[in-house]
């Protein structure tokens, strides 16, 4: 397949005015701002039912004589370790990646950090480089507390 304008020369955008591509490529914006909108309230109301504290005879007991809040999150991090234990390996391998582990070696981790030096190189772009950040995924850090708590005041100035 050939990049670029030859992709699309007979697709019309060639025929098409300045304005309609303007129109276009504006309609498109908008559609991925509204995806990225709807990707956000769907984690912050996540992270919001996972902070929530819950009452099981099973997993309360345990969690607390641990030290740890009886909250979904943490039922569910313990129920996966449980799988784990019973020999479940699907189980211990999600837990081995979301608990920082990796299965690669220190060669095969600089090995790709060459690797994507190199590529970099050919696209022209200095590896020191750091992009710029335009504060995008910093905006969509916000912790579920600081959410819980945002949607609590709201809920109290709305009464």
């Amino acid at each position: 397949m050939v990049a670029g304008y030859e992709n699309i020369k007979e697709k019309g955008f060639d025929k098409r005015t300045t304005g309609e591509l303007r129109e276009i490529a504006s309609k498109g914006g908008k559609a991925s701002g509204e995806s990225r909108k709807r990707k956000a309230d769907f984690r912050r109301t996540l992270n919001q039912l996972l902070t929530l504290k819950i009452d099981s005879p099973e997993w309360t007991p345990l969690l607390e004589s641990l030290g740890i809040d009886s909250t979904l999150e943490s039922a569910i991090n313990a129920a996966m370790i449980k799988e784990a234990l019973s020999g479940n390996v699907k189980a211990y391998e999600v837990i081995a990646r979301y608990s920082g582990q990796t299965e690669k070696t220190e060669i095969d981790q600089e090995e790709q950090k060459l690797h994507m030096e190199v590529v970099k190189a050919k696209m022209g772009v200095d590896s020191e480089e750091e992009a710029v950040d335009d504060g995008f995924l910093e905006a969509l850090k916000g912790s579920a507390s600081t959410d819980w708590n945002e949607m609590e005041d709201e809920e109290t100035t709305n009464i």
